[in-house]
C-alpha cells in the first residue's frame, strides 16, 4: 500500500516528477537523438563528425580546408585532423587547387558519394523515428521553433556546435 506523506491515505503511487524546463527537454531529446544517430551510422564506418564534414564537402565540391575551418568556427589544424581521417577511410580526396597550389580542393570519392547516399537514407529514417509522436503540422512547427531558437542563439545553420570541442 502506498500512502502520501502525512495523509495516511492510500492514493496510489506518488506522481513521477517530470522536469518541465524546455532547455532540459531540448538537451535530453538532443542527447538521445545524437546517440541514436551515431549508432545508426556506425554500420557505415563513420561518426557524426564525419557526416557533417562529408555533407559540407558534398554541398561545395572543391572547397578548401580553410573554408571548412571558417564555417565550422574552429582552428585549421582541427579540420586537418578531421579531413585526414576521412581521407584514410577513402571517403574524400585532396586535389591540388589549380589557382593556388598551396591549397587543396576537397572532393568526395566514389565511396564517399555512396556513403553519403546511405547516410541520407539513414538520416531520413532517424528523423521519422525521433519525430514519430508528431503529426506533419507539429513536426513543421517544431522545426520552425527550433530554427528560431538556433538563430536567436547565434548558431551557424547546419553546423553542429560539437565541432568546436577538441577530439577525445
Amino acid at each position: 500500500m502506498t500512502t502520501r506523506r502525512g495523509t495516511g491515505r492510500d492514493d496510489g503511487p506518488a506522481p513521477r516528477q517530470r522536469p518541465t524546463g524546455t532547455a532540459f527537454l531540448l538537451a535530453q531529446v538532443g542527447a538521445h537523438a545524437a546517440t541514436r544517430f551515431a549508432e545508426r551510422i556506425s554500420e557505415l564506418g563513420v561518426v557524426p563528425a564525419d557526416v557533417g564534414l562529408l555533407r559540407m564537402i558534398a554541398a561545395q565540391p572543391g572547397r578548401s580546408q580553410q573554408s571548412l575551418a571558417e564555417e565550422l568556427g574552429v582552428v585549421p589544424s582541427r579540420v586537418v585532423a578531421l579531413v585526414d581521417g576521412l581521407e584514410r577511410k577513402g571517403l574524400i580526396e585532396r586535389r591540388r587547387n589549380a589557382r593556388d597550389r598551396r591549397n587543396h580542393a576537397l572532393h568526395l570519392t566514389p565511396e564517399g558519394t555512396r556513403v553519403m547516399t546511405q547516410m541520407r537514407t539513414i538520416g531520413s529514417a532517424h528523423e521519422d523515428d525521433i519525430c514519430a509522436a508528431l503529426d506533419d503540422t507539429q513536426h513543421a512547427q517544431l522545426a520552425g521553433l527550433l530554427e528560431a531558437i538556433a538563430t536567436q542563439q547565434g548558431l551557424t545553420p547546419g553546423v553542429h556546435p560539437g565541432f568546436r570541442r577538441p577530439p577525445p
